[in-house]
């Protein structure tokens, strides 16, 4: 039974899904509960592609203590250096470099040769040497590239001393067993590949990301890389989720599995979702809604006779509890710090106590507080919160009638302790606190999407707001989340209007460098 190791890139690829931008707290956070979940390594971001990115990758280095952290770097010296420069602190790092190898890169984007081609790679390897006893090495589109090149660039930059060889179907293109095959003839046609780990890396344009990893573990893969729920550029990357519970289920078929904790999938799954702002579709393998869920009559009546005749999977193997444990307003200090470590969480007391008075809040709102309320909860108000802010909102006031014009007016504070009130009238009332938030701000931003999801159940239930913003080629997207959907409409749009300024000055930052 071989034990697949997992390489998270959920932080570097995963947000690179249009419209995901996450913090450094938020990254921080999701990494942490990667590192619970017992994945083997997590690519916390591309150092070199700025400076947001680089402490970003820093921070999480700094405190991740048991997964390999590792940074993406193009095949240059700077790039490589940058990436020194973020994992210098981490407590296991390696190098992740990668060069295009198929024809249609080489001529169209590189316009290499490719004996330039190998010697880049070798170049970028050797360099990384010097700073990195783990270097992965990706062959960019390596499932277009041709068998008898591939396995040339393998044994060169094997040689020059990378550890990891992944193969990544960077464009979803290939098919199952074409895919396995490109593995088993790595084996076969590289000397020395048995000796490191062969990785595999699956887009899923063709809806096949899944059943290529699988093929790839089959041809020999030592090592899967994915993003929880499955999110990346286009149509994603492979979910991991699904990749391990297809080993643990069908351990008879691919004599595999992994090191995960299987029953840290759901928390890790809605962490990911909260923050990125990527809803989990309700028929979603493993960690949809529905996933578990059955309507037929048939399928029930099966179900209550023989939970196999219908279900695979057991919910609580991955995490899903049949009954959440309810807090409310009696609950003490001490319930309330269990409670957070028994959801994951592993904070300061002072980020406990800010915690602490924002569930007082919550209870004075809602007659019962959940599991899921505690989550958006803390979210909210730790993760989400940067001290980079530049505006922070302070009120909110709406006149609003079926026979009268939206009104909206809004008090910001600025991060240099000023106030700014504005009032402006809408088509309805988001619209109009919108279009004060904007006067207010004096940032022009187009409303690219909004979205309302119900935390819970209830007519008290706690109302998460997701929205997205572009300006220029700057596309963010923000959170809020309160009992009023209306308020948590503001701190979303504040929030996204923050990221915007932020992403502009690295942005300045970088092209002065």
């Amino acid at each position: 039974m071989r034990t697949i190791e997992i390489f998270d890139t959920t932080l570097r690829d995963g947000e690179q899904s249009p419209g995901v931008n996450l913090n450094t707290q938020e990254k921080v956070e999701i990494a942490l509960q990667l590192e619970r979940l017992g994945v083997t390594r997590i690519e916390a971001g591309f150092a070199a592609a700025s400076p947001g990115d680089l402490r970003s990758v820093a921070e999480v280095a700094r405190r991740v203590k048991h997964a390999t952290v590792v940074s993406l770097a193009r095949s240059t010296q700077n790039d490589i250096d940058k990436a020194y420069e973020a994992l210098k602190d981490a407590n296991d790092a390696c190098l992740h470099v990668f060069l295009a190898t198929s024809p249609i890169h080489r001529e169209y984007k590189l316009r290499m040769t490719k004996e330039q081609v190998i010697e880049n790679a070798v170049a970028a390897v050797k360099h990384g040497k010097k700073y990195f006893s783990q270097i992965e090495f990706s062959a960019e589109d390596a499932s277009r590239t041709e068998i008898e090149f591939l396995a040339e660039v393998a044994k060169a930059v094997i040689d020059a001393g990378a550890t990891i060889f992944n193969i990544p179907d960077t464009v979803g293109y290939t098919t199952p067993k074409e895919y396995g095959n490109i593995f088993r003839e790595m084996l076969v046609r590289v000397p020395g590949a048995e000796k490191i780990k062969l990785s595999c890396h699956c887009h899923d344009d063709l809806g096949m990301a899944v059943a290529n990893s699988l093929a790839a573990i089959e041809g020999g893969a030592t090592q899967v890389e994915g993003t929880i729920n499955g999110i990346g550029e286009r149509a994603g990357n492979v979910a991991l989720e699904e990749v391990a519970l297809a080993l643990d289920t069908r351990r008879d078929i691919y004599q595999a599995t992994t090191a995960l904790n299987l029953q840290e999938i759901a928390r890790t799954s809605k962490l990911v979702s909260r923050l990125t702002g990527m809803i989990i579709p309700g028929n979603k393998a493993v960690v949809g809604a529905n996933a578990f869920a059955h309507e037929s009559g048939i399928h029930q009546d099966g179900v209550l006779k023989h939970a196999s005749t219908y279900e695979i999977i057991q919910a609580e193997k991955v995490g899903f509890k049949s009954k959440q444990l309810v807090m409310g307003k009696h609950s003490g200090r001490a319930a309330f710090k269990d409670k957070l470590n028994e959801l994951g969480y592993t904070l300061e007391q002072a980020e406990i106590d800010k915690a602490f008075v924002a569930f007082k809040e919550l209870c004075d709102k809602k007659k019962e507080v959940s599991d899921e309320d505690i989550l958006a909860l803390i979210d909210a108000k730790l993760v989400t919160e940067s001290e980079n802010e530049t505006f922070k909102l302070e009120t909110v006031q709406l006149a609003y009638g079926n026979t009268t014009v939206p009104t909206a007016s809004v008090r910001l504070v600025k991060n240099d302790g000023t106030t700014i009130d504005e009032a402006a009238i809408g088509n309805g009332s988001v619209d109009s606190i919108y279009k004060a938030i904007d006067r207010a701000t004096g940032e022009e931003v187009e409303l690219v999407d909004y979205r309302i999801a119900s935390v819970t159940h209830g007519q008290d239930a706690l109302g998460e707001v997701f929205v997205r913003l572009q300006q220029d080629d700057i596309i963010v997207q923000g959170r809020g989340v309160s009992t009023d959907v209306l308020e948590a409409s503001a701190f979303a749009y504040i929030r996204a209007i923050n990221k915007i300024i932020e992403k502009r000055g690295e942005k300045l930052v970088a092209s002065a460098q």
